[in-house]
């Protein structure tokens, strides 16, 4: 089978699954991925997208990263990795099987998902793994279809699997419920990773990281990309930087010192006028002699000012004073 630019995945692995060739089917693109054969048979597949096997066995906790890194200084050469673990006891046969299927079918879907992508085939190339399972392509295929059509099923944006997962700063409903693994993904959200950097961190497969993380789009729990560009695109949601601790912008223009404030502030208490007279305007006042009245600090729990709590005659005709005797008796019990 001739290199070909720009093809369908699939199509060519079934294409070199029925004339038996061993190789590897590269995919280009974005994640991309790669494809291993031997007589027609896929026996390991990896992506950018999906943590490897040796990800899986150390984040897992089940293999120390030393124990893994001389396996590989062992039989990379060889391609013999996979036996020299199992021949000195470090993993069993189903244990590794198991694991090289799961890591197949999760770096598969990424790599035989596109539609349309830069696809090469290198005659002859083997994985360092070694065989260790032989499937069926048109197996492969299928599973990387369903998979597909699961995740459009939960929330047809596949933005999401490539994107740096952004959690929203406040959840868009009162009460959410969420799982122990949704859970895991946000609180390592930072902004930065992508699912990828998620599923090798937490050592999960990248297909069941991006399932998660379709869930809590749906959710409404992490931005979706193209809100993203929509916001940065639009500059009238561009806001202005401010200085911490205060409400006004910082670009504002200081005032001129014979410029008074916008709000006059009222130094005392402004008397009231006669019955029947209407109220008339605010009484003008020089802007020199206008500044903010000085609070003495009260520790709590602590007692008014005599001055303070001597003044009774401005209480409300209407207070009860019952009323006010349990909240003070209710507020003590509280302390």
């Amino acid at each position: 089978m001739k290199p070909s630019k720009t093809a369908a995945p699939g199509r060519l692995l079934t294409q070199a699954a029925g004339e038996r060739q061993t190789g590897a089917l590269v995919v280009g693109g974005h994640p991309g991925g790669t494809v291993y054969l031997i007589e027609g048979q896929v026996t390991y597949a990896e992506s950018a997208a999906a943590p490897g096997v040796g990800e899986l066995l150390t984040a897992s906790g089940r293999l120390a990263a030393r124990t893994w890194q001389a396996a590989l200084d062992a039989g990379t050469s060889r391609a013999q990795v996979g036996r020299i673990l199992l021949d000195h006891g470090h993993l069993t046969q189903g244990e590794l099987e198991l694991c090289v299927l799961g890591a197949t079918y999760d770096a598969a879907y990424f790599a035989l998902s596109p539609a349309s992508a830069p696809v090469d085939f290198l005659d002859g190339a083997t994985h360092w793994l070694g065989p260790i399972v032989r499937v069926d392509p048109a197996a492969v295929t299928r599973e990387a279809r369903r998979r597909a059509r699961l995740l459009d099923e939960i929330y047809p944006h596949p933005q999401l699997d490539t994107a740096a997962v952004i959690p929203v700063p406040r959840p868009p409903v009162e009460r959410v419920t969420i799982t122990a693994a949704q859970w895991e993904l946000l609180v390592h959200a930072d902004g930065q990773r992508t699912p990828a950097d998620l599923a090798q961190l937490l050592g999960r497969a990248g297909y069941a990281t991006i399932q998660e993380l379709r869930r809590l789009a749906a959710l409404g729990l992490i931005e979706l990309p193209a809100a993203r560009e929509r916001d940065s695109d639009n500059p009238d949601l561009v806001r202005l930087p401010r200085a911490r601790g205060t409400a006004v912008d910082v670009r504002r223009p200081a005032l001129s010192p014979g410029d008074g404030p916008t709000v006059p502030i009222v130094t005392g208490p402004r008397p009231a006028p006669a019955s029947g007279d209407p109220p008339g305007p605010a009484a003008e006042t020089d802007p020199a002699t206008m500044h903010a009245p000085r609070l003495a600090r009260r520790k709590p729990g602590a007692k008014l000012p005599k001055e303070v709590a001597a003044d009774t005659g401005q209480m409300h005709t209407g207070t009860d004073e019952v009323l006010l005797k349990r909240i003070r008796t209710a507020l003590r019990a509280l302390r």
